[in-house]
């Protein structure tokens, strides 16, 4: 059983940071890409970053520069550090490990809301 659990969303505001964790349970974590969607009040989810095992990053290009991934192998956790933090940042924002074999999982979604 495979479960993602995110944390440290909240209030902000503009121009605060913020550091999202993801504790990953299960053998899944150590050959996944973790990744970071989000979904903005009233749109569909779209991607923020992502990470793979090795290390590799991939970036939304409307956010490189702001946000940073970064995964601990050891913990079974993946970060993701957003600074300089916009109103248009508001969203929920998703957990996600993704193998070719081993399948796609969500975590539950962790609130974040930036005030202007």
């Amino acid at each position: 059983q495979v479960q993602l659990v995110e944390s440290g969303g909240g209030l902000v505001q503009t121009g605060g940071s913020l550091r999202l964790s993801c504790a990953a349970s299960g053998p899944i974590f150590s050959v996944s890409t973790m990744g970071w969607y989000r979904q903005p009040p009233g749109k569909q989810r779209e991607l923020v970053a992502t990470v793979t095992p090795k290390g590799s990053t991939n970036y939304a290009d409307s956010l490189k520069g702001r946000f940073v991934v970064s995964r601990d192998n050891l913990k079974n956790t993946v970060y993701l550090q957003m600074n300089s933090l916009k109103p248009e940042d508001t969203a929920v924002y998703y957990c996600n490990a993704a193998h070719v074999l081993l399948g796609n999982y969500w975590g539950q979604g962790t609130q974040v809301i930036v005030s202007s």
